[in-house]
């Protein structure tokens, strides 16, 4: 397994938080919550291999590989402990690296994911799937769009809209579809009692994909953790309401940070 070495940006000092952004996504996702965070943490984003500014690699990629890409990272970087906090498929990044290198890892924020899934949600995923494979991904963009915001962002803000949609149509078909493949095909349920550090586990009320009932299932399988419901929120709420996601974010990294 040869790790990728994944382009970062870094702001702010403190204890080390590495943020892993989802499918299609960029670093530059977690820009607006670094900016509530960066007066305490070290805020280190990364582009996951395949993405922005990273480099390419073969695909089909595997949940190893991408928990594997963030361990030569903090080796990179020197850092001995780290908080890590994923959105997404990065939900999935963060518990999966905290179960591989436990001893690396003050707590895990897990946003905006999944596990639990019934045969029902499985065959929704594997539709779209289906239908990005027979028509390609640009063609499924606006079913994207539905699910990431609400109606009343995509009406005040379709300059983001425009900005979320040229990052999946500008990250290689093949990659996109191999990070999906790991989102969907991943079932953390028979695992995550094995995570032992403290977990942020947070989801938007309207989030269908990982809507709020997968995630209190998540919650109640992890050892230690908190469970976070924002109303009236969909998928996308770094990009939508970084501002109303900080305050239980920075409160539950204070409370697990090192002295």
């Amino acid at each position: 397994m040869t790790a990728v070495d994944c382009v970062t940006t870094v702001s702010g000092t403190g204890p080390a938080l590495f943020m892993v952004h989802g499918i299609g996504s960029r670093r530059s996702t977690w820009a607006a919550l670094s900016e509530h965070l960066k007066e305490d943490f070290t805020c280190i984003a990364y582009d996951l291999r395949g993405h922005g500014d990273s480099p390419l690699a073969m695909t089909p990629y595997t949940l190893d590989e991408l928990v594997e890409d963030l361990e030569a990272l903090r080796v990179s970087l020197g850092i001995e402990q780290a908080h890590v906090i994923g959105h997404s498929l990065g939900g999935m990044i963060g518990p999966a690296y905290a179960r591989a290198h436990p001893d690396r890892v003050l707590s895990v924020g897990l946003l905006s994911t999944a596990a639990g899934r019934t045969e029902e949600d499985r065959g929704k995923l594997n539709a779209v799937r289906d239908a990005m494979s027979k028509n390609g991904v640009a063609a499924t963009l606006a079913t994207f769009v539905d699910r990431w915001f609400t109606d009343d962002f995509i009406a005040a803000h379709p300059e983001a809209i425009t900005a979320r949609l040229k990052q999946v149509t500008d990250t290689p078909e093949d990659v996109f579809l191999s990070v999906f493949d790991i989102y969907a095909q991943t079932e953390m349920m028979p695992w995550l009692h094995e995570i032992s550090a403290p977990c942020l586990v947070l989801t938007g009320e309207l989030d269908g994909g990982c809507n709020p009932r997968l995630n209190r299932l998540i919650d109640e399988a992890l050892p230690s953790s908190e469970l976070v419901i924002l109303e009236g929120l969909k998928h996308s709420i770094l990009l939508e309401s970084s501002d109303i996601v900080a305050p239980y974010v920075q409160a539950f990294l204070q409370r697990h940070s090192a002295s």
